[in-house]
């Protein structure tokens, strides 16, 4: 009876295959007559213990209300023209976790070229694995053909390796269950047919969504080497799911961290942006100290960590974190130029530092100077935009001009475009520091929030701060008068006053 039914599981698998690579795709339509998930195939594949569960119409959350309208603009024409169209990966994942999708991802098994020619407004991208991206004003829809398995005798234009076993080319199509043996985690191998509006699990990704344990699909190392990244991608959805990384998945981390000085610098700060801004960076800095990761990417700024976190550069990150998170979640902007104006503060005041004592420059010289060297140093590993490093250099500018208030100082650097976040920067110092820090901050705290005239006051008190006796101008004497005959018997008044009048006419 099992053999049965395992052969009958093995040949759907095998139908369903051979019908993905084909096209056109055929739609199913099942009625929901059951209210608990109905496993469809329970073959077991021994290298990567896949099992494949169907979830039908009704027994899941996903609803076309909760997708984006453009994603499904594009499920459709796929599936019209004939060919399979899956929502696939975080999309599904976030629904099923009760989290607002935010990246609608599709799988299909129309090759780059074909989905171009359905599409006038698609791009295709990517050298290591080519990609359609469908433009919808400033949304982009991603779409990925199915990934196949490599084969020994390799074509170099479709797939190639490096010698550590890293994907320099990634171009092999395969079937829909080949594509879910290719993907990271299992909580990314679910599936949303717009065809039957069913949803596939290949990897048990919803029981461990259930057991928040992280796990990857196949050998953890092996699949670190094929792609660094996976490493970055394993912190960043455990801090954001709240999931434990499985053990065996974070066994080699530590060891493999340095594989991430590989990675293009362009990547990686596209990557930095996943990692700390999606509401959950302190979380995730955290866990990237934790497994070893955050030293490879910043390799200027983990000279000034402790392990403990007690540095005065760990606090100020973490605090900068934890805004970030603050504003993020409340719906607000904000910008990786600040996180990085202050990761990099601690080292930039250090190289300051050494410049003045190794070329006795002054020290606003001597800051200047050290931007270059810090941000020349961070763009090594991480390659920073210039419009992100003009903005860092703008709030690390503002860090000298605050403290100068006297005369039309204030006025000029409060009507500076990046005076919000340099002085945010330096309450976050204060915090830090203490010292006149506070006071200063203080101070541009009352004059943010006073009238013009209140604001002529504040700069006016600057020299003349209450409490401290003024000191009174001094009267030039006058030159004694010339000698004069005048009738001493008049007053004195008169008498001055014509002396003087005297005096000024003889002159």
């Amino acid at each position: 009876m099992q053999d049965t039914a395992s052969e009958a599981a093995s040949n759907t698998r095998k139908d369903r295959d051979s019908a993905s690579k084909k096209a056109p795709s055929q739609t199913r339509s099942h009625e929901t007559t059951v209210s608990t998930p109905a496993p469809v195939i329970t073959q077991d594949t021994p290298v990567l213990g896949l099992n494949e569960l169907k979830l039908e119409k009704g027994q899941h959350p996903v609803n076309h209300n909760l997708i984006s309208e453009n994603a499904l603009k594009v499920l459709y024409r796929l599936h019209k023209s004939g060919y399979q169209a899956y929502l696939v990966g975080g999309g599904v994942r976030d629904i099923f976790i009760g989290q607002e999708p935010k990246d609608f991802d599709i799988a299909t098994n129309a090759e780059p070229e074909q989905i171009k020619k359905l599409f006038h407004n698609c791009r295709l991208v990517g050298r290591r694995f080519r990609l359609a991206h469908i433009l919808f004003g400033r949304d982009m829809i991603e779409v990925a053909t199915f990934r196949g398995h490599h084969v020994e005798e390799e074509n170099q234009q479709t797939s190639k390796q490096s010698d550590g076993g890293m994907l320099l080319r990634d171009n092999v199509y395969g079937t829909i269950s080949e594509d879910a043996e290719r993907r990271d985690f299992t909580v990314n191998a679910l599936y949303y047919n717009i065809a039957d509006r069913a949803v596939y699990d290949f990897a048990g990704g919803l029981a461990d969504l259930q057991s928040k344990q992280l796990r990857l699909i196949g050998d953890p190392e092996t699949r670190y080497r094929e792609d660094p990244v996976r490493m970055l991608r394993a912190v960043r959805f455990a801090a954001k799911l709240d999931m434990q990384i499985s053990p065996d998945a974070a066994a080699p981390i530590k060891q493999l961290a340095s594989l991430l000085s590989s990675i293009p610098a362009a990547r990686l700060f596209e990557e930095t942006l996943k990692l700390f801004l999606n509401g959950q960076g302190l979380a995730t800095y955290k866990l990237m100290k934790a497994h070893g990761l955050f030293q490879p990417l910043f390799p200027l700024v983990s000279k000034y960590l402790n392990e403990d976190g007690s540095s005065n550069c760990d606090k100020f990150i973490e605090i900068a974190l934890e805004n970030t998170d603050n504003r993020i979640n409340a719906g607000k902007r904000v910008t990786p130029a600040y996180l990085y104006a202050a990761m990099l503060w601690y080292p930039l005041e250090a190289l300051a530092e050494e410049r003045v004592i190794d070329s006795g420059l002054n020290y606003n010289d001597a800051l200047l100077l050290a931007m270059n060297d810090a941000l020349d140093s961070q763009t090594k590993s991480i390659a920073i935009p210039r419009r992100f490093t003009s903005t860092i250099r703008d709030i690390w500018h503002l860090q000298g001009r605050l403290p100068r208030r006297q005369g039309k100082r204030a006025e000029k650097a409060f009507e500076h475009l990046k005076f919000r976040a340099g002085f945010d920067f330096l309450e976050m110092r204060a915090d830090i520091q203490g010292g006149d820090l506070v006071e200063v901050t203080q101070w541009w705290q009352d004059y943010q929030n006073a009238n013009a005239t209140g604001r002529l006051n504040l700069v006016k008190e600057l020299n003349s701060p209450a409490g401290k006796k003024t000191r009174p101008r001094r009267v030039k004497k006058k030159k004694p008068a010339a000698t004069t005959h005048v009738d001493q018997s008049t007053d004195n008044g008169t008498d001055n006053n014509v002396g003087n009048n005297v005096g000024n006419n003889a002159e």
